[in-house]
């Protein structure tokens, strides 16, 4: 296979491992990205429905760490994960590294997440990027539960909004 056609079929290939997901919040932008940067309000929305945040902490500048655990609310089972910040622009910007613990305490495989804020009649236009999974499957999973995640980020939102 020519260089060329390989390269274009890797480049296929991770782009069926990326997941964007697009939403749009009704509040300004500082807020919307606040509750992203802010641990005390993260722990409200993050995570999908059946699970509770039960740590989150983040140090929210470029080389910054964060981690946090969502707990399975039927199980109890206890999901860590965690990663590097790589670029902060309030309140425009957001990128980070994402990995889950494995069962074993060590690290999983990683993902880069870049998210945008941007100013949209008085509303939120976020635009979240996840890249590059292992596997369509491994990112469709994460498609669910970030979905989740998002509708209760909306319902937060509503809760904490000024009106």
């Amino acid at each position: 296979m020519p260089a060329s056609t390989a390269k274009v079929r890797r480049d296929a290939d991770a782009a069926e491992r990326t997941l964007t997901i697009t939403r749009t919040f009704d509040a300004p932008r500082e807020l919307v990205f606040a509750l992203w940067t802010d641990p005390a309000h993260a722990k409200h929305w993050m995570g999908p429905r059946g699970f509770t945040a039960t740590h989150f902490a983040q140090d929210a500048r470029p080389g910054g760490a964060w981690r946090a655990c969502l707990r399975e609310d039927d199980s109890g089972r206890e999901l860590w994960q965690g990663g590097v910040i790589r670029e902060i622009v309030p309140p425009a910007r957001l990128v980070y590294t994402f990995a889950w613990d494995r069962d074993d305490g060590s690290r999983g495989h990683e993902t880069l997440v870049t998210i945008t804020f941007a100013e949209q009649d008085g509303k939120t236009r976020m635009t979240f990027h996840q890249t590059e999974f292992e596997s369509v499957p491994q990112r469709d999973g994460h498609r669910g539960g970030w979905s989740s995640s998002f509708d209760r980020l909306a319902e937060y939102v509503a809760a904490v909004a000024p009106t």
